[in-house]
């Protein structure tokens, strides 16, 4: 049988895959060609990640598919009830990437407590005429012990979030409207275990405790943080939305920080990817990247090896 990694996939999943007698195609085909793609090699397993888009016309168009993977979290970019109906296998990877989202939310997080995002921009240009007025302006960053962060959405990955912030010192304050309460269990590089329960409390509640701010929620109807959040928060927060882009009213963003309301933000999603606004990418109050919460060589390790083993599974 054959599986078509359309996103890529690591070389451990690659490996596994091929042990248990797959054929594996890294070939990234296009999307207005993979209809045709998979019809014309008799391709079994579809595998993507957040670029491939795997929709009605797709599924009833291809007759050879018995599965679809997602090498993530979220399954938006894929009709998942639909394909079920279809007698298809629909799986994701929902802890292999947590800590690696966890990761990249503090490490925005260090960054725009100190001014970092600022700093490396602005250090190539003036560093060495300027340096005295730079000092004085990136001067007056904050310590993130100590702090309350606030968690909107209690999964893994919100969990993964609040150990890293505990590791760091912080309050961690959170609200899920499915779990009340969560066991939070860090280990320490000599084997030493601490345990915190973590009781989460009402939206309301995080929004005006909150020093920081990360979102880890899936896609939404309508927006998790717009105006009415935003106007709730402490003057002079810091937000994160490491989750999905459309969960953040990006223009009542722009508008808080330029009000003075909220003092920065970070980015790693995006209403319109792959072209984010203008406005987003020029705002010197934004630290940006471009969707990679997941993109670290441990991820997709992990991504890759639990993917290959839910194939063997459900198709051998």
């Amino acid at each position: 049988m054959k599986v078509l990694a359309n996103d890529g996939i690591s070389q451990s999943g690659i490996d596994a895959l091929e042990k248990g007698g797959f054929e594996v195609i890294t070939t990234t085909v296009a999307q207005e060609q993979l209809i045709n793609y998979i019809n014309e090699n008799d391709i079994s397993a579809l595998l993507v990640r957040s670029a491939t888009k795997v929709r009605k016309d797709l599924i009833d168009a291809c007759a050879s598919l018995k599965l679809i993977g997602r090498g993530g979290v979220g399954m938006d970019n894929i009709d998942v009830e639909y394909a079920r109906e279809k007698g298809l296998n629909v799986i994701n990877t929902p802890a292999a990437s947590s800590h690696s989202v966890a990761e990249l939310v503090f490490g925005h997080l260090f960054g725009l407590a100190r001014f970092l995002h600022n700093s490396n921009r602005e250090m190539p240009l003036e560093g060495d005429s300027n340096f005295k007025g730079l000092k004085k302006a990136y001067a007056k960053g904050t310590e993130l012990k100590g702090k309350t962060l606030g968690v909107l959405g209690f999964g893994r990955i919100g969990r993964a979030t609040a150990k890293v912030a505990i590791g760091a010192g912080m309050k961690v304050v959170a609200f899920d409207p499915f779990i009340d309460e969560a066991d939070l269990e860090l280990d320490f590089f000599d084997g030493q275990k601490l345990n915190f329960n973590i009781k989460t409390i009402s939206k309301e509640e995080v929004l005006k405790q909150a020093d920081f701010l990360t979102l880890h929620v899936p896609a939404q109807d309508k927006y998790v943080i717009g105006k009415p959040e935003l106007d709730i928060m402490k003057d002079g927060a810091i937000l994160v939305n490491a989750a999905r882009g459309g969960v953040v009213d990006e223009v009542a963003l722009v508008e808080a920080i330029s009000s003075g309301k909220i003092a920065r933000a970070a980015l790693d999603v995006f209403e319109k990817e792959p072209k984010p606004e203008i406005q987003l990418l020029m705002n010197p109050a934004l630290s940006l990247t471009p969707h990679t919460g997941a993109a670290t060589n441990e991820a997709q390790d992990r991504i890759g090896a639990e993917l290959a083993e839910q194939i063997i599974s459900l198709l051998k």
